[in-house]
């Protein structure tokens, strides 16, 4: 059974190809997947390209050309809430997509027209097992919460308040929510882990290339651990 590990960076895919024992490399929509043995599972790792539509043609590949039963999503994002600090973990129990606006049709804002949910949840073996496997990470907390995602970098004190009124979010990035509607759409259980590498709220935005690095680390961490307890 294929394991699909989606990143949205390089910098994040470098720290799992270390410890990928590679059996193949394959090319789709200018994506190269690499499919090989990860602490003893069958995986296909991809860097996905940052972005909604990106995300969604990476999974949707994923389960139609390497038959993924499961999507492990690992990344960076802004802190939304105000006690969530660059280096610390977001597991995301469920997703929205705070870019949607059909409200001119009757919809509240998030809502995808004809979509049977708001909110994407997550898999809930999944989400057990990434918030045991953040315990190994050291010096950093780790929340459950939800996570919004929109095709933008969020990076005003104003915009950030309103996705935590507005949807209670712990987190913001641009790939998670389009991962997990094309989950959803397909039953495909998934999880979605953010390490947050700058906060907004609290006015840290400028520091995501400081701790960058930190954040795609402790990623890392959590999908190795996760990985030999599933």
């Amino acid at each position: 059974m294929s394991l699909g590990i989606i990143v949205a960076m390089e910098e994040e895919l470098e720290i799992v190809l270390k410890e990928l024992d590679l059996k193949s490399e394959e090319v789709y929509a200018g994506m190269k997947f690499f499919r090989g043995d990860l602490h003893g599972k069958d995986v296909v790792a991809v860097v996905c390209g940052i972005g909604k539509v990106n995300s969604a043609v990476c999974t949707q590949i994923l389960v139609s050309v390497f038959g993924a039963k499961k999507i492990i999503n690992i990344g960076v994002a802004g802190g939304v809430g105000v006690d969530i600090v660059p280096g610390d973990i977001v597991v995301a129990d469920s997703l929205v997509q705070h870019d949607v606006d059909a409200t001119a049709f009757g919809d509240i804002v998030g809502q995808i027209p004809r979509m049977d949910t708001r909110y994407f949840e997550s898999d809930k073996s999944l989400l057990n097992a990434a918030v045991a496997a953040c315990k190994h990470v050291e010096g950093h907390n780790c929340f459950v919460g939800r996570i919004a995602t929109g095709d933008q970098f969020i990076a005003d004190v104003a915009k950030i308040k309103w996705l935590e009124s507005t949807f209670n979010a712990l987190a913001c990035e641009m790939e998670g929510g389009s991962i997990a509607q094309a989950c959803h759409v397909n039953k495909v259980p998934f999880i979605v882990i953010r390490s947050i590498s700058d906060n907004a709220n609290s006015g840290a935005h400028m520091d995501f290339e400081k701790f960058k690095g930190i954040a795609v680390e402790n990623s890392s961490v959590i999908l190795k651990y996760m990985l030999s307890h599933l």
